[in-house]
């Protein structure tokens, strides 16, 4: 009876957390961080708040943190048109691809450097190769991540993605591309979908649509990257690597609401759903974590992730400007 209990309160906090992280982020000055980066703030904000009232319902917002999140992940899949992004989209699939391949490797290698540990040094990559806290929270629950090391990552994607969106939108009158182009450029080089759309939205409508495809086939390469630390997983460790449902249940949504012709008008409504979700996962996270493990690793963490930011906008700057 008290578990159920405690589970009602966790649930009815994080509810109410993330509806007012979705009405905060439609404000001019909030939208560069986005739903689920001020969801986690919140949550973050409570613990400092209520933080001997919340410990009884620790097990709760860990629940709700791991298997929301989930089906959060699932239901996102209705924001990724399969259709328009096969038929629109094969070059920034590829794109996409090569993008994110590079710089995982790179931002994973820089953070070796600067000698933060594993876990840590995957979920920044990921962060800030595919798509940002989405891409944090998903590989950390493949990875089975602490949860300090998915909110740093998440912290240093959030900051360095603000920083590089208003850097970009301060450059786009220099940087002589097209709409297209430019969209293409930050929706190749930016971490949050949020990230994207503002400085996307920034070129006008043709920038706006050419950003988000990018990003959308950033986000399509959360399953491939996943998939792929199963299979790793499973073949270099003795323990059983859990199966990642969810990203085939992410791949299953982006079908069944590309083609499946009566649910298309509901996907705005699954998709609102899923951010939802998705934030009462990241406020949980934010009850949860631990601020003296954040002050002691958020500094290197930033540092790795601010040089590979950099070199990704270079190096999207150069592709936009030799293919587009």
């Amino acid at each position: 009876m008290l578990k159920e209990k405690n589970f009602y309160i966790s649930f009815t906090i994080t509810f109410i957390v993330s509806l007012c992280a979705m009405y905060l982020a439609k404000l001019p000055y909030l939208k560069l961080f986005g739903h689920l980066v001020l969801a986690l703030v919140f949550g973050m904000l409570l613990q400092i708040i209520f933080r001997d009232k919340l410990r009884n319902i620790k097990k709760s917002t860990a629940f709700i943190s791991n298997k929301f999140l989930r089906v959060g992940i699932i239901l996102l899949g209705f924001k990724l048109s399969v259709d328009k992004l096969f038929s629109e989209g094969k070059i920034t699939i590829l794109m996409a691809f090569l993008l994110v391949l590079f710089m995982i490797i790179l931002t994973y290698l820089i953070c070796k450097f600067f000698k933060i540990e594993n876990d840590l040094a995957l979920l920044a990559s990921c962060g800030c190769g595919i798509c940002g806290a989405a891409a944090v929270m998903g590989v950390g629950s493949q990875i089975r991540a602490k949860t300090e090391d998915s909110v740093v990552a998440v912290a240093v994607v959030a900051i360095l993605g603000t920083v590089f969106t208003l850097i970009e939108v301060g450059l786009k009158p220099y940087l002589n591309l097209s709409d297209t182009a430019y969209g293409t450029f930050t929706g190749a080089s930016l971490h949050e979908i949020a990230h994207a759309v503002a400085a996307g939205g920034a070129g006008g409508s043709l920038a706006l649509e050419a950003a988000i495809l990018m990003k959308l086939s950033r986000v399509l390469m959360l399953v491939v990257v996943i998939l792929a630390l199963a299979i790793f997983k499973k073949n270099n460790s003795r323990e059983k690597a859990p199966l990642p449902y969810f990203i085939l249940g992410f791949i299953a949504m982006s079908f069944i609401g590309s083609y499946v012709t009566v649910l298309k008008p509901l996907s705005p409504y699954l998709v609102d759903t899923a951010y939802i979700l998705l934030g009462m996962a990241m406020a949980a996270l934010g009850m949860n974590v631990d601020f003296k493990v954040l002050r002691q690793k958020g500094g290197l963490v930033l540092g790795a992730c601010f040089i590979s930011s950099f070199i990704l906008m270079i190096v999207c700057y150069a592709v936009v400007k030799f293919l587009l």
